[in-house]
């Protein structure tokens, strides 16, 4: 199970719809207490890739947000993106460069505008998908 604040989640949505029609990438960290993964921060990070199919985030984006990380004693507990035209699922592409089975994975569906999907993934061996559980609270 994984937990976000509303507030976060309010705050992927509308860098997601901001970004439109390009996918929103970033970060998320927090702690972990029994079992329950906590977000804690959420990274909004560019796309370099700027592509409305995939996303990358710079090294340097990515190294600068693991440094704040450690600052504040959070651990990083994966990543998030959101499918502008598609549903809260990985992709083909996503399985192929999800690698981290200990990592979630949140995808944001923007396929109904008015109603964005928020779900969280892990992703075993590049091929097993199953969905964890997502509380926002």
């Amino acid at each position: 199970m994984i937990t976000i604040k509303k507030t976060d989640y309010e705050k992927i949505i509308a860098h997601a719809k901001s970004c439109l029609p390009e996918e929103a990438c970033g970060l998320i960290a927090g702690r972990e207490e029994n079992g329950v993964k906590h977000i804690e921060e959420v990274y909004l990070l560019e796309n370099t890739d700027h592509s409305n199919e995939h996303f990358n985030i710079s090294p340097q984006d990515q190294l600068k947000a693991i440094k704040d990380m450690r600052s504040k004693g959070l651990t990083p507990l994966g990543n998030w993106h959101s499918h502008p035209e598609s549903p809260s699922r990985p992709s083909e592409e996503d399985k192929r460069l999800f690698f981290d089975s200990k990592a979630r994975y949140l995808i944001l569906s923007l396929q109904e505008k008015d109603n964005p999907v928020l779900n969280a993934f892990i992703v075993v061996n590049h091929t097993d998908v199953s969905k964890d559980p997502l509380e926002i609270i």
